[in-house]
């Protein structure tokens, strides 16, 4: 599908925005591989970002370094271009534990995961979104220099459907099978299909919708769109492409080779280990890479079937695995959102997964070529770079290097200035930070208190609980999901005070926070450094009254710096202000409480035309909620409530078709 980039925003580029768009546009087109965008808390980076993209028609990544910014990143692009496809792509793990062994203690750690079955089917979409339209935006985490699968191969293995084909229900439904699509006749779930009699029904893996394919004997003679849990028939095309259950895919053909080249690794591994003396390796690798494989055999896949990823894929020793990045053509354009943390971990993944991965295959546990199943090395990231804009408040040693030209935005066109910075004294810091906390949730304004631990944080949130503080903590433990409802929460006030580490710091958009305390702001170190202060203040910097307390009892060098910064860009943003006769403002954004707004517009009846002006995102999250809705009532017996939320469902599943066939 051939369509371009469009921003449709009821406001222009304002302050530093415009000169800002203009001259990274201009460095893209003249070929500049390597830009920066030094952009403040609140100026508007995001917007920007857009403007650049619009100029410049590419399809475009956009990389951020935690799952919180991602999704964030990708509901404000998704408002900036609601008629093209912003996609999102992280982890699908909400919890992952990979497959470890400590020869210290001789213990070995089994590979454990809890795959979110809603973000898995968000990356295929996805590339799938890549491989049928040029107007793709994704805004990805650093996961998407992982391995993922040939996409040569994701795109010959799919399956094309017309109307009048002859290929024959049985033919159709082997070629499922070898797209790792699972036979199911009694339960419905993405990835699967069903039989009955002469009728063929898909649900894809990327899709909130089902396929019912009926035949004439070999001729199929009639195909629909339908909702996958009421059967409803939502419409009805003419052709339809049907693209794997999963990334790792490979030929029927190769795969048979793919197991003789296993075989023969495991082979040449035995000898060696049996050469140097290591008979409990030669065993142990026998034994488990043997199951394996008959594993593979019988079923197709296996446990950890990632580690033969490069003899399946028919990759030689020492390549680099295919990753989201090769899904993308030549003239891909990548934003690196946060980039002093970002740059860095994209850099890390490397060397700690070969460490794991070398100890695995030294002790019998995984076959040489496990360690070819890995993220990207920084060089090899580098040589994928086509061209690229840096984006951050504080530009890392690594984008002041290689930057051939940088911008600045400075200046918000709010007319906001960085919040004002005091220092207090660590003795009595709770005590102190209560009252203010008491003063700031009076004026219906929330808080935000970084912390070094995760107890720590857990602790404070349950005394200031006792207090009678709404207050939730927030770290890395929380899953993606649920950390993503708990900042939107604080922004509707079901929160006053939230308390987190590091989440708390880049890009986070909450303009209800008027307070930023920090405490422990004199511990020298990777969440007191000067970047990560600085980072932590912008998070006051969306609202006119923004303060922020820093609980110390000496100043640090990354104090000084951080707060003489801050400084700079104040003195910047008020002579700005003064020469443009600007009275500074909070910035105000709707919360998207998605659930609340479209009820009321459904309260009529089960049909309402003001469907029309939701979002498809918006409307997904809430055809989700119905279905949860409907399910708990055909639970408790309430079948007319049920019947009264499917047919609901059925009217926001043909509104989001439609939304679908306009774009």
């Amino acid at each position: 599908m051939n369509k371009t980039f469009k921003i449709r925003a009821n406001y222009d580029p304002m302050g530093d925005q415009p000169s800002a768009i203009e001259s990274l546009s201009n460095g893209i087109k003249k070929g500049l591989k390597h830009q920066t965008l030094l952009g403040v808390t609140g100026s508007g980076k995001t917007f920007t970002m857009a403007g650049i993209i619009e100029n410049c028609q590419r399809p475009t990544l956009v990389i951020a370094h935690n799952k919180t910014l991602a999704a964030q990143l990708t509901t404000e692009l998704q408002e900036i271009f609601p008629d093209n496809s912003v996609q999102y792509f992280v982890s699908y793990y909400d919890y992952y534990q990979p497959e470890a062994y400590i020869p210290r203690t001789d213990t070995f750690i089994e590979k454990d995961a809890d795959i979110n079955e809603e973000i898995d089917r968000l990356r295929h979409a996805a590339t799938r979104s890549l491989l049928t339209r040029n107007d793709t935006l994704i805004v990805a985490s650093v996961s998407c220099i992982y391995g993922l699968g040939s996409p040569e191969e994701y795109k010959s293995i799919s399956l094309k459907l017309k109307k009048g084909d002859t290929t024959g229900l049985r033919k159709i439904s082997r070629r499922l099978t070898e797209m790792f699509y699972e036979r199911n006749d009694f339960e419905t779930k993405r990835g699967n299909f069903k039989i009955k009699g002469d009728t063929l029904e898909i649900i894809p893996a990327y899709e909130e919708f089902g396929i019912r394919i009926q035949f004439f004997g070999d001729e199929i003679d009639q195909m629909n769109e339908i909702d996958s849990l009421t059967g409803e028939v939502l419409s009805d095309p003419d052709e339809i492409n049907v693209y794997p259950a999963k990334h790792f895919v490979t030929p029927t053909e190769q795969f048979q080779d793919a197991l003789g080249d296993i075989e023969e690794e495991l082979d040449q591994s035995v000898d060696n280990f049996h050469n140097s003396g290591k008979l409990l390796e030669a065993q142990r690798i026998q034994q488990r890479t043997k199951y394996d494989l008959e594993l593979l055999r019988e079923t197709g896949t296996c446990p950890g079937v990632e580690n033969y990823s490069r003899p399946l894929g028919r990759r030689q020793p020492g390549s680099a695995p295919w990753t989201l990045l090769d899904y993308f053509p030549e003239d891909l354009l990548i934003f690196i959102d946060e980039s002093h943390m970002t740059i860095p971990q994209i850099r890390g993944m490397f060397a700690g997964d070969l460490a794991r991965k070398t100890t695995l295959v030294e002790y019998g546990f995984r076959l040489p070529s496990a360690i070819d199943n890995r993220p990207l090395s920084f060089p090899e990231f580098e040589e994928r770079i086509n061209q690229i804009v840096y984006v951050s408040a504080t530009p890392g040693p690594y984008e002041i290097k290689m930057q051939e030209f940088r911008a600045e935005q400075i200046i918000r066109p709010t007319g906001l200035v960085d919040p004002k910075i005091y220092i207090k004294p660590t003795l009595g810091q709770i005590d102190d930070l209560f009252e203010r906390i008491k003063v700031v949730t009076k004026r219906n304004e929330r808080t935000l208190i970084t912390t070094l631990t995760k107890k720590m944080s857990e602790e404070l949130a349950d005394y200031m609980t006792e207090m009678g503080i709404k207050v939730h903590y927030l770290h890395s433990e929380i899953d993606t999901i649920k950390r993503s409802e708990i900042l939107r929460d604080l922004r509707l006030g079901i929160y006053d005070v939230v308390i987190g580490i590091n989440l708390l710091r880049e890009g986070i958009d909450l303009p209800e926070v008027s307070l930023v305390a920090i405490l422990d702001a004199d511990k020298e170190g990777y969440l007191r450094s000067e970047t990560a202060l600085i980072q932590t203040m912008g998070r006051a910097a969306r609202h006119v009254d923004g303060t922020v307390i820093m609980y110390a009892d000496k100043v640090t060098g990354s104090m000084t710096r951080a707060i003489e910064e801050t400084e700079r860009r104040r003195i910047i943003q008020t002579s700005y202000n003064k020469e443009n006769h600007i009275m500074p403002k909070s910035i105000v954004k709707e919360v998207h409480d998605i659930t609340q707004r479209i009820r009321k517009t459904s309260s009529k009846g089960p049909y309402n035309s003001s469907f029309a002006n939701i979002s498809k995102k918006d409307l997904l999250v809430f055809i989700k909620d119905l279905e949860k809705e409907m399910k708990n009532s055909a639970r408790d017996l309430e079948f007319e409530k049920a019947a009264v939320l499917r047919d609901q469902i059925t009217d926001c599943r043909k509104i989001l078709l439609s939304k679908d066939t306009v774009e």
